[in-house]
């Protein structure tokens, strides 16, 4: 891991992490989702730092020439002690990369921080650029090359959209709890990809298909929620689905879902719709987590099986979590990405 710069050590470790999972903080001085946003590209592709958390989410399905299967992952968090921009070293803005590539047989990961505003990381919206370090992604959103890389591993994919922008929820106005709290959710799941993965072992040419989530708010979760388990699923028919649910104190859950027609058209659904039921209980290297699912979408007749590729693909970095690749069975066959936070 690299050093972190000194801001960071300086933070509470539980400030630290709740900032990036969005977990029991106020919104108070920063912007809140509302219903109707008016998207505007390319500027939504860049930060909006008047809102205290953001991320940039890229996960990826991969096989290689002899059709071994692997999953990717790059994500860059923003998250803001303050509602403004600022510049220097007075820029309030704080950034988190994550980096991981998983086999049916390891789960190889990286961290890097940054401090805003000194150009160690951030996001320009035209032309759009995402960085932290050397880790980059950047394209037109029509064309994409991503870049990462840690002890074991390093990956370098360009990635071409086959297809629209999908927005989740209301237009993109995705609601995530009974109380209201919400979130701006649009995503590029029509991403095709090709590139090659440096491994141990050696490079590996993959080609596969990639899912690009774009997220900000200020307070995406209610105080009585403790972590989502969140699915994104690409069908062998063309057709995708999202959907989420987030795990509340009582035992009960907030779910959500977006069916992704194979020609981008999408339909929406609220709490209760979409449902996800652990099959198992695995103990993952850093907690025991469901790595086989039912989950369910009766409206458009889903009844599927999930099964992770490798169970043990637990990222423990400094919001530690879970995140890998899964194989689905029953009424639909495909692969997608799967994770899982606020596991103990």
């Amino acid at each position: 891991m690299n050093a972190k710069v000194l801001l960071f050590l300086l933070l509470p470790t539980s400030l630290f992490a709740q900032g990036f999972a969005g977990l029991g903080l106020t919104a108070d001085g920063f912007s809140t989702p509302a219903p109707n946003y008016d998207f505007t590209f390319p500027e939504d592709h860049g930060p909006h730092p008047d809102y205290r958390i953001e991320w940039w989410y890229l996960t990826a399905n991969m096989t290689s020439t002899d059709g071994t299967e692997y999953g990717l992952q790059w994500t860059l968090f923003r998250t803001a002690l303050a509602p403004e921009a600022g510049e220097g070293w007075s820029a309030p803005q704080l950034w988190l990369g994550h980096a991981a590539v998983t086999t049916t047989d390891d789960h190889f990961t990286s961290e890097r921080f940054a401090r805003g505003g000194i150009g160690q990381a951030g996001v320009t919206a035209d032309p759009f650029e995402a960085w932290i370090d050397d880790w980059t992604l950047s394209g037109d959103w029509s064309d994409l090359r991503m870049t990462a890389s840690g002890a074991e591993f390093a990956y370098d994919i360009t990635m071409t959209a086959e297809g629209p922008l999908i927005f989740h929820g209301q237009d993109g106005y995705s609601v995530k709890s009974a109380e209201g709290q919400a979130s701006y959710y649009y995503s590029q799941p029509f991403l095709s990809l090709d590139g090659t993965l440096t491994l141990p072992e050696g490079d590996v040419a993959v080609a596969g298909q990639a899912w690009i989530d774009r997220e900000w708010s200020s307070q995406p979760l209610s105080d009585n929620q403790t972590g989502w388990d969140w699915f994104s699923l690409s069908f062998d028919t063309g057709d995708k689905l999202m959907g989420f649910r987030l795990r509340q104190t009582e035992g009960s859950y907030y779910t959500s879902a977006t069916w992704i027609s194979a020609d981008g058209t999408t339909e929406s659904f609220a709490d209760g719709a979409f449902d996800a039921q652990p099959l198992n209980k695995y103990q993952s290297p850093g907690a025991q987590v469901p790595t086989q699912w039912r989950v369910t979408l009766p409206e458009r007749d889903v009844d599927i099986t999930v099964e992770a590729i490798n169970p043990n693909a637990w990222m423990p970095l400094s919001v530690p979590y879970w995140e890998g690749p899964i194989r689905i069975e029953g009424s639909h066959q495909g692969r997608g990405y799967l994770e899982m936070t606020g596991y103990e």
